[in-house]
């Protein structure tokens, strides 16, 4: 059984989506307080948290900010009335990984919760450190270490490591890329793929104008040879 967490300080907001998840099969716990939320998000068996911007004590920003500072690696579903776009992409930017408007449909969001259960399946077999060439990196505190040197990853870049990683020396798809790493309901541009491998190869390669890692297979999208 799943187990969602929900970050909601709407008490009728709150129980209605209880009881819709319930209802679906998973196993609920609230928090109605941003710190309750964070201190229920140490639970490692949590399978998904669904956030709301608009807390009492501190923004679904902060809270989302401080998970991921901790590691936490939980799939993050900010919910919340804030529809401009900056709103959405700021949470993306800080490690959210789908982003929901109010009102909503509950089939839509029952549709993206499984999703992002689905992607973070996908990266269960990848271990938390592993090597590539002479890098060591490390998808849980977020870094790679060459040497002397230590670069600091992003929540995307970690994620598009992994898919590779689990790919290795196999060409991966554009579409593919954009779909398992950010996710259709997110979905980006080409362009951003290109934009991630470019920050990657300079961390991850000794010149990354000629990678012997992070590889361009043309008409096709990347692949990883460690």
């Amino acid at each position: 059984m799943h187990k969602v967490l929900i970050i909601e300080d709407e008490k009728e907001m709150a129980r209605g989506l209880k009881d819709i998840f319930e209802f679906e099969g998973y196993e609920v716990e609230t928090a109605a307080t941003g710190r309750e939320g964070l201190r229920a998000a140490g639970d490692r068996d949590l399978d998904c948290i669904i956030l709301d911007l608009m807390l009492p004590d501190m923004s679904g920003y902060e809270v989302c900010s401080e998970i991921r500072g901790q590691n936490r690696r939980t799939p993050i579903l900010i919910l919340t009335a804030r529809g401009q776009d900056h709103d959405k992409i700021r949470g993306l930017e800080i490690g959210a990984d789908d982003y929901m408007t109010k009102p909503f449909s509950v089939g839509e969001m029952l549709a993206r919760v499984k999703a992002l259960l689905r992607r973070s399946r996908q990266f269960e077999q990848v271990p938390d450190v592993f090597r590539i060439g002479a890098n060591e990196v490390d998808v849980r505190h977020f870094t790679v270490r060459r040497g002397r040197l230590e670069f600091s990853l992003s929540h995307y870049e970690a994620e598009l490591l992994k898919l590779l990683f689990s790919n290795a020396n196999q060409p991966v798809g554009r579409d593919e890329i954009l779909e398992k790493v950010w996710g259709r309901e997110n979905f980006p541009t080409n362009r951003t793929v290109d934009n991630f491998i470019v920050k990657l190869r300079k961390k991850i390669e000794n010149d990354y104008r000629s990678p012997r890692h992070i590889l361009t297979i043309y008409g096709v999208g990347y692949q990883l040879s460690p």
